[in-house]
């Protein structure tokens, strides 16, 4: 197992609870490709350093958790299609 960091930026004028309805979502597809969440960090509404889809906000997620090495691949191909994330990286964590 390995361990993984997913970063979200997501829709600022979408309201709370479809919001919080993205990052559940998110955190399904985590677990059910073999991942165990083990940290969710809410960074806020935060201003965005250029333009993405005519907004200059958005809300930053920090998702920690551990998986295997092809559960990522799994993941980014379905955050990849969802309308109100903006932007997502998965990033290895690991302590060398």
């Amino acid at each position: 197992m390995n361990n993984y960091e997913l970063t979200l930026v997501i829709n600022a004028k979408i309201e709370e609870d479809e919001r919080v309805a993205v990052l559940d979502k998110c955190k399904a597809y985590v677990e059910r490709f073999g991942g165990k969440i083990t940290n969710i960090e809410e960074a806020g509404k935060k201003k965005l350093a250029y333009d993405i889809q005519k907004m200059s906000e958005a809300f930053y997620y920090f998702v920690q958790f551990d998986a295997e090495a092809t559960a990522p691949a799994e993941i980014e191909s379905r955050i990849r299609i969802m309308d109100n994330v903006l932007r997502y990286l998965i990033v290895r964590t690991d302590e060398q």
